[in-house]
């Protein structure tokens, strides 16, 4: 099992320093992803100050951006990185994509499905000079002058992470990318019953098997060594678990374990901006459910324990920052694991 870390700062003039300490510490790869700031532009600056970890957006927006944008930026990242790049991509919600991003939103499995094939067909008219004449429901791409063409990558093309939640996404991903990347609001029960069956039917579509595709999970873990500690931890998470736990597509989730009528309430309580009452009705069973805690050195045994026959990657999402001393004992947990 992989262990990633979040590139978390937003001053790019950080990022150089933030890179090396990640990589120094002994991560085997950096994440970015797109909030206020664009998701490719701190990982230009971690190839330049890294030379081992991998570098991976989780995610840009896909939706934001065509199929021409999305395959020279990522392109370009994987020429600087020396091939250690990995295009993330997600879909966002319909109200950002029309209304922040002014763009399209329609059958967002089947265009996401497009979208990466439309990719693929790019990247292959640059490195294997195959012709570019793609045509789809929602994308067209037939022109590619030399001047246009970066020609052949010496390191080969990136590898396309689909993020999901939902088992129609999830299954596109097992038919067409490289790698998925669960939802921070899953659970073990959901992931076995709906996220691995998905990605299998999508893999068996496209006539391979589970060891051609790579599965990252960011995990949300509470690391105490006291029950006072323990308390807090479980008390910061319970906000972010009532903000997903709104959101109608992520029902599904709740529906796995019996919650599903939470979801609308939550729903409703967000509309009125109520956040302090939508985190009270996240119980202490719910935080367990969804989280991993332990003492530094427990946290990569039992990530092992509930999800090293699902995933290959983790990272894990605490409620606190750690401190340089506790990420060295938690990832010692990690590899004194796989030893």
């Amino acid at each position: 099992m992989l262990v990633d870390a979040a590139l978390t700062t937003t001053d790019l003039q950080a990022v150089p320093d933030a890179a090396r300490g990640i990589e120094a510490a002994g991560y085997d790869g950096i994440y970015s992803f797109e909030g206020a700031h664009d998701g490719f532009f701190p990982l230009l600056l971690a190839a330049e100050h890294t030379e081992r970890v991998q570098l991976t957006t989780a995610v840009v927006i896909a939706f934001a951006r065509n199929p021409m944008t999305l395959a020279q930026s990522a392109y370009d990242l994987q020429l600087a990185s020396r091939g250690r790049f990995n295009l993330g991509l997600g879909t966002q919600i319909k109200p950002h994509i029309e209304k922040r991003f002014s763009m399209q939103w329609s059958k967002p499995v089947e265009r996401m499905r497009e979208l990466v094939l439309a990719v693929r067909a790019i990247w292959a008219r640059w490195h294997e000079g195959t012709k570019l004449d793609f045509h789809g429901d929602f994308y067209t791409h037939t022109l590619m002058t030399p001047f246009f063409d970066p020609g052949p990558s010496p390191f080969g093309v990136p590898r396309i992470f689909l993020g999901g939640v939902g088992p129609r996404m999830t299954e596109v991903a097992g038919e067409v990318a490289d790698g998925f990347m669960i939802h921070p609001f899953s659970t073990e029960k959901f992931m076995r019953e709906t996220t691995v069956p998905a990605l299998e039917r999508g893999l068996a579509k496209s006539g391979r098997n589970s060891s051609q595709l790579e599965i990252a999970f960011p995990s949300m873990v509470i690391v105490a060594e006291s029950e006072e500690e323990l308390a807090r931890g479980r008390d910061a998470i319970r906000p972010r678990l009532a903000f997903y736990g709104s959101t109608p597509a992520y029902k599904v989730v709740l529906d796995t374990h019996g919650w599903g009528e939470l979801q609308s309430e939550l729903n409703r309580l967000s509309k009125t901006g109520d956040w302090a009452t939508m985190a009270s009705m996240i119980t202490d069973e719910m935080v367990d459910t969804f989280s991993v805690s332990g003492t530094p050195e427990e946290i990569g045994p039992r990530l092992h324990e509930r999800y090293g026959d699902i995933v290959q990657r983790v990272s894990f999402d605490t409620p606190d920052k750690l401190g340089p001393e506790r990420v060295a004992r938690v990832l010692g947990g990690f590899r004194g694991r796989q030893k």
